[in-house]
């Protein structure tokens, strides 16, 4: 009973944890740069590179792969239209 106990807690601090984190984020898209946060699970195959890819969260370079991505995609949107899915 006390390890259902402790991760109900555990829950509830995790929980209260997110509201904070969404409160951060509302704040810093109303005062700051708008950003967005995407989840991205690991491709299929590629479950061998599990600790590198975790470490692309921190990584400066694929920050920067991912921002010009994002610029592409909204210069492509603004001249020719969202493309098709």
């Amino acid at each position: 009973m006390a390890k259902v106990k402790k991760w109900i807690e555990s829950r509830k601090a995790e929980h209260e944890s997110e509201e904070y984190v969404k409160t951060k984020q509302e704040f810093t898209m109303a005062i700051g740069k708008p950003f967005i946060t995407i989840k991205v699970e690991i491709p299929e195959g590629f479950e061998n590179f599990h600790t590198e890819f975790l470490h692309l969260e921190k990584d400066t370079l694929f920050q920067a792969e991912v921002a010009d991505l994002v610029r592409k995609r909204l210069i492509y949107e603004t001249r020719y239209g969202k493309p098709e899915s």
